[in-house]
């Protein structure tokens, strides 16, 4: 399995869009940036059907093909990797669909723990971020110290 095929996150993000270029009169979360975002996120939850859609087909095809044990174990391993991957893969994709809803009802772009705007360039680096830096700062601190959110 190689690094690329391992990788769902903002390395994959980058080829997906153009950054944003807002002019000084426009305003946060116009129909123009929810676009925007939409785009980006139908692209990448597409981009991520096609790899679960073709991670899949490869198992299939691979699965009897090793009749020696000891192949077939090692096989069996690079699967269960792969499988895992996938997992959190399918777990994005579930965010992803939660986000779309969100620009659908115009409740994109927003902290929901403070309210203020998230910002268009940490949107372009996580689209599916719900916090803003400095909540999602606090938030790991919190986690730090007690373990848990």
């Amino acid at each position: 399995m190689s690094a690329q095929n391992r990788s769902s996150g903002s390395e994959e993000l980058k080829t997906l869009f153009t950054p944003y270029q807002a002019t000084d009169d426009e305003e946060y979360m116009s129909e123009k940036q929810l676009t925007h975002f939409f785009s980006i996120l139908k692209k990448w939850k597409k981009q991520l059907v096609q790899e679960i859609t073709r991670t899949v087909s490869n198992m299939q095809d691979e699965a009897n093909s090793y009749p020696d044990p000891a192949d077939r174990a090692s096989k069996e391993e690079e699967f269960n990797l792969e499988l895992r991957t996938r997992d959190r893969e399918r777990k994005l994709i579930k965010k992803i669909e939660s986000t779309l809803l969100c620009i659908d009802q115009n409740d994109y772009g927003f902290c929901d723990k403070c309210g203020i705007e998230i910002g268009i360039r940490r949107l372009e680096a996580r689209p599916t971020a719900t916090l803003c830096i400095d909540c999602k700062k606090i938030a790991e601190l919190k986690e730090q110290h007690t373990g848990s959110l």
